[in-house]
């Protein structure tokens, strides 16, 4: 992706921004001349990132280590980038998590936990920021979903259901959003490469036989280019963007089973 500067004199938020789609989403901002504030648990992950973030294109790279799945946590985030003096133009909630397996039996504080992460403190952070975007006239919101948000997800319910709310959420910001130079998109990924996988426990399901999943750099650059073109939603993917069109159009009880199936355990 060739730069642009179309960021310059602007500042992007991105939570999660430690690795995966968060960093290559904080790393297309940044070659474009946006400044940085950065978001996310790894305190020495985030600075490491930030300073070589800052030294490579230029810009200003703030890190800021928080966990956001803490209720308030983004309430705190906002107030300690005021106090530091800074505005967000851009907010890109990519911050979340989910969790492969059935419900029952299933930790009710990592199910909650996901609530809170995945749909919580993207509300909260959006509350924050947006009256002002509108203000301005500029700047935007890039929300990360997931092709789970298309259908329920049995044996992995909760997350399917909080990238649902994403989902709606974003095209309902967009629509408020016309006619004020704000961008709203909603990037909603398939099977990435990632440490999501890994703490989903996803790479031991169904899942991982429907291909290669893609790379979180191919990801994060189509997510950036839907936002710059103000994208309602970008599905990643021709296969990702047939099924997923698809859902409206199979009657529910089929859609449930074959989710079923492939959320199952190899």
């Amino acid at each position: 992706m060739e730069p642009t500067g179309n960021g310059k004199g602007q500042t992007a938020l991105v939570t999660g921004a430690s690795y995966g789609i968060g960093l290559d989403l904080a790393e297309c901002f940044a070659r474009d001349g946006y400044d940085l504030v950065l978001a996310a648990r790894s305190e020495a992950a985030l600075k490491q990132e930030a300073e070589r973030l800052a030294k490579q294109y230029g810009v200003n790279a703030v890190p800021i280590a928080i966990d956001l799945g803490v209720h308030g946590a983004g309430h705190r985030l906002a107030d300690e980038i005021k106090a530091r003096d800074l505005t967000v133009d851009v907010l890109v909630n990519n911050a979340g998590y989910g969790t492969a397996g059935a419900f029952a039996g299933s930790d009710e504080a990592n199910q909650l936990g996901m609530i809170d992460l995945n749909v919580r403190a993207l509300v909260e952070l959006t509350h924050a920021f947006w009256p002002q975007m509108l203000v301005r006239g500029r700047g935007g919101v890039l929300n990360v979903a997931s092709t789970a948000a298309f259908q329920p997800g049995p044996l992995m319910a909760v997350y399917y259901a909080s990238k649902a709310f994403v989902l709606s959420f974003s095209e309902a910001l967009w629509r408020e959003a016309q006619g004020t130079s704000v961008h709203v998109s909603c990037l909603c990924p398939g099977p990435t490469a990632s440490k999501f996988r890994e703490r989903a426990g996803t790479g031991a399901t169904r899942l991982t036989t429907l291909g290669t999943p893609v790379t979180s750099k191919a990801v994060a650059e189509a997510g950036y280019r839907a936002y710059q073109q103000n994208q309602r939603v970008l599905i990643t993917g021709l296969r990702n963007r047939i099924l997923a069109r698809m859902v409206p159009y199979l009657p529910r009880r089929t859609i449930l089973d074959i989710t079923h199936r492939i959320q199952s355990p190899l």
